[in-house]
Order: structure tokens, then sequence, then C-alpha cells
């Protein structure tokens, strides 16, 4: 194979199964990406401007949405460009810094997802101490963490892969994959690996364990409550649960296409399995929290409902 460590662009080869259906699928995208944006501003915006939500539990949606826009942004403008466009070259800087985000996007979700759920468990299990332990100082030294550690994290893994020589420049994605640039080295990738490894544990299958951890719990404890407690319980951490389990899945989905040959699979099954990671979470995020929770769903329905009203009387 040729050596093409002085490369500077990588090529996205799945571009090339999408054929004639690029322009249906540039709608369709562009839709999607229209929808997610609005959807999550009006939860931020709700609970920004409702100061009854100013407390933690809605806080951590509030990063939910916003984190949400941070991987769309990473992901959807330079995909929707890419759809309508013949070549499908990316430089190498464009690359690492999607992967960049989108990788810090996906912890990010996930350590969230983490704190979310020790909120949910203090809460309940813990009832009585739920406003010594969550307070406002122990909120921001969550949110630190769980910034921080992954921006260093991930940056780390990009950080290695980049300084790789590689042999060869094709991507068989529609999105720069740090995995599928390791794969691509000339030299042995065994620090990469072992790096990489280590992250996944932290950042991915730690809090994964965490937040099972939390609802065996919180599952031991409703078995002794009465049916009124419980369904407070299920109202307040369904919309949780159905976050974490679908995120679950299309990290696993992600992990496990990652580790086997895209092009052996049908093509629009492969394109589809590859954006399940990047959109089903972004747009189910603010449908679940906004139409599950009642205060949430409150909010919204009375700012859409005020601004015709304000309109008539002008």
């Amino acid at each position: 194979m040729e050596n093409n460590t002085s490369a500077s662009y990588f090529n996205l080869t799945m571009f090339l199964n999408i054929g004639n259906y690029r322009y249906p699928a540039f709608v369709l995208c562009l839709l999607l990406c229209a929808f997610i944006i609005s959807a999550n501003l009006v939860i931020i915006v709700a609970i920004a401007r409702e100061k009854s939500l100013h407390e933690p539990m809605y806080i951590f949606i509030l990063f939910l949405s916003v984190n949400s826009l941070y991987g769309t942004a990473g992901f959807f403008f330079r995909f929707l460009r890419d759809l309508l466009s013949d070549s499908h070259l990316i430089s190498r800087p464009a690359c690492f810094t999607q992967i960049y985000v989108i990788y810090t996007y996906a912890s990010y979700e996930l350590t969230l997802l983490g704190i979310m759920a020790y909120d949910r468990y203090v809460a309940i299990c813990q009832p009585l101490h739920y406003h010594n332990k969550i307070t406002a100082r122990m909120i921001c030294k969550l949110f630190v963490i769980a910034w921080i550690y992954p921006a260093v994290a991930v940056g780390t893994c990009v950080y290695l892969s980049s300084r790789l020589p590689l042999c060869d420049n094709k991507i068989p994605k529609v999105f720069c994959a740090n995995w599928n640039v390791v794969k691509l080295s000339c030299v042995s990738t065994v620090l990469n690996n072992l790096v990489g490894m280590f992250v996944s544990t932290s950042t991915v299958f730690l809090p994964l364990a965490f937040v099972l951890y939390t609802y065996i719990r919180i599952f031991l404890i409703c078995r002794k409550c009465s049916p009124e407690f419980k369904s407070k319980v299920i109202q307040s951490c369904l919309p949780h649960i159905i976050t974490f389990v679908n995120y679950s899945v299309t990290v696993f989905c992600d992990v496990s296409l990652s580790r086997i040959n895209l092009e052996e699979l049908n093509p629009l099954l492969a394109i589809i399995l590859s954006l399940e990671f990047v959109v089903i979470p972004p747009i189910l995020n603010p449908l679940v929290y906004g139409l599950k929770l009642p205060e949430i769903r409150k909010i919204m329905l009375r700012t859409l409902c005020s601004k015709p009203a304000q309109a008539v009387k002008a």
C-alpha cells in the first residue's frame, strides 16, 4: 500500500453509496437539523426564563440541550455540505476537529446522564439529605469534572491519532471517526489502543455502569414503598431512563460499527446506523423532556401561546 503520510486530506467514501438519493437526503437532514436546533433552543429558553425551573434537575436538562446543539453543529453543518458536493474530501485539521467535537459531545452526554442519575438517586433514596448534598457548589464541581475530563481525555486520543503516519486516506463513513483513522496507520498503534481503551472505559462504560447502579438502588427502594410513591418516581425518572436506554443503544451501535467493515453491509443500512449515534439523541432529548415532564411542558405551551396573543393585541 502506498505510503500517504503527507496526505493533507481524508476521503469520506460512504458518500459514494448515497448516489441519487443525496437531494432527498439533504432536504430530510436539513429539516432534522432545523428541528433539533429549534426544539433544543425552546427547552433552553423555557428553563432559563422560568425561575421556578432553576433547580438541579432542570439545569441538567438545559445542559443536555446545550450539548445537543454542540454535537449538531459539529456534525450536521459539514454533513449537509458534503451531501450536495461531488467531492467528499476533508482536510486533516477539519477531520480531527470533527472527531474531537463529536467524541466530546458523546462523552459530555454520558457524564451528564451520570450526574442526573446521581441527582435522582439522592432525591429518591436520601430525600432528607438532598439539599445538603445537591448544593450549588456541588453542582458546579460536578459540571467542571463532567466537562473538563472528557475534553482532556478525548483531546489526548485525537492528538495521538494526529501524530500517526498513515498509509491511506479513505474513511468508510460519512464523518470522521478516531478508530477509522487509527486503522490507516503504517506503524504500531498499541499506545493509541491502550489510551483509547482507558478513555472509553472512563467516559463511556463507567458512567453507564454508574447509571445502572443508581437505578438498581432506586428500584430496590421503590419495592417497599406505596403505589403513589412509585408513580411519582416513575414520572420523575422515566425521561431519564428513556434517554439513557436510547443513548446506550446508539453508543453500542457506534462501537460495534467501528469494529466491522461497513462496506460489507447494505449501503443504506450502514449510513443509517452511522448516523444514529449523532442524530437520534439530539432529536429525542427535547421530545422526552419537553413532553414527559409537566413543568417544562406547561412553560413551553404558555410561551408558545403567549406570542400569538401578543401579536393579536398589537
